[in-house]
């Protein structure tokens, strides 16, 4: 049985049902604001949520609830899954623990590796995937960088360019970001 607010993920041929109301919330290490469509119990201003995004499921921050419209839930970054939960809390600050832990690390790789980028964070999704946080734009470090992850048996990473203005809206310029894979 599903829970009330929970939204299940879709099949890839399934038509994701249109949402009873949309969620502003902020997420990320580095944050972002997004959109995010949610359906039963609506979530308060300030209270967390577990969301679905491109990277993974992350906790994300409720800044707002709106209502919906056709066009607002085809423009959705995820879904609500649900309120957080004590236990999402608790592993939210075990993987923020264990990201602290693994930023010398990576920050070694990334020097040994002699790349041309700066890594200045990194986070893992509740569902641990690997978010390395860099100091410049999406090109072919960035692109290097996720190989010789995986090359290296590290698993596939998501390598998130960090601008002076913030994370670059990478949908915005077409080319490299327009699929929505996580290997680069």
């Amino acid at each position: 049985m599903i829970a009330p607010g929970h939204v299940t993920e879709s099949e890839p041929n399934e038509t994701v049902p249109t949402p009873e109301w949309i969620a502003i919330a902020r997420y990320g290490r580095v944050p972002q604001v997004a959109r995010f469509g949610g359906e039963g119990i609506k979530p308060e201003r300030d209270s967390l949520i577990r969301v679905t995004t491109d990277r993974g499921e992350e906790l994300a921050s409720v800044l707002g609830l709106t209502g919906v419209s056709t066009a607002d839930s085809e423009a959705l970054t995820g879904q609500v899954q649900r309120i957080a939960t004590q236990r999402d809390l608790e592993d939210f600050d075990t993987l923020e623990s264990e990201s602290e832990t693994e930023f010398a690390v990576w920050e070694k790789r990334v020097h040994d590796w002699k790349m041309q980028l700066q890594l200045i964070d990194i986070e893992r999704t509740l569902d641990r995937r690997l978010i390395l946080y860099v100091l410049n734009e999406r090109g072919p470090e960035t692109t290097r960088l996720a190989l010789l992850a995986a090359a290296g048996g590290h698993g596939i990473i998501h390598v998130q360019p960090v601008t002076s203005e913030g994370i670059p809206n990478e949908k915005a310029k077409g080319g490299c970001g327009d699929c929505g894979c996580s290997t680069h």
